[in-house]
């Protein structure tokens, strides 16, 4: 079966929606609170997902297509390294683990934007948790397998011979 490069964009839409329904069946259906680094894995979700929608909507041919696939593969990776950044605080020593800070909503109604980013980033308690987990990992290292297979498919849906 041959994928057009629109099906493979269509896909990759279609697995960030069924990503973002899991998260949100995680959160609402068992009661898992996001943290704030869970929060930005989803934005990055998110952005992969919409501009994969757009490019299959536009379908773009020639330098066009590899350079959606490149934005795509560019917004997976985004939310990828954040991924990674949260399962690093995840393996850290609970000593060394950052102390808990005001919450996403206080922090983004009272400080500014940069702030923001700056203090999430640095982790907090509640992003060390593991809360869920699967096959003995965390939810962070399976939305970071999942980064993997999109930048890896946007890179090849960009690249392939039509």
């Amino acid at each position: 079966m041959h994928l057009s490069r629109r099906q493979g964009f269509a896909a990759i839409a279609a697995t960030c929606a069924a990503a973002m329904g899991f998260a949100l069946y995680a959160q609402h259906g068992l009661g898992l609170e996001p943290c704030p680094l869970c929060i930005f894995q989803r934005v990055g979700i998110i952005a992969t997902g919409v501009l994969a929608g757009v490019f299959a909507v536009f379908n773009p041919q020639r330098l066009a297509a590899k350079l959606a696939g490149v934005l795509v593969a560019l917004a997976a990776l985004a939310g990828g390294a954040v991924s990674a950044w949260h399962v690093y605080l995840q393996h850290l020593p609970k000593d060394q683990v950052p102390a808990c800070g005001p919450g996403l909503d206080f922090m983004l109604e009272t400080l500014p934007l940069s702030q923001v980013l700056a203090t999430v980033f640095k982790g907090s308690g509640e992003c060390a948790e593991l809360g869920w987990t699967f096959l003995g990992q965390s939810m962070p290292f399976w939305t970071g397998l999942l980064f993997i297979a999109l930048i890896a498919t946007a890179l090849w849906n960009a690249f392939r011979k039509a």
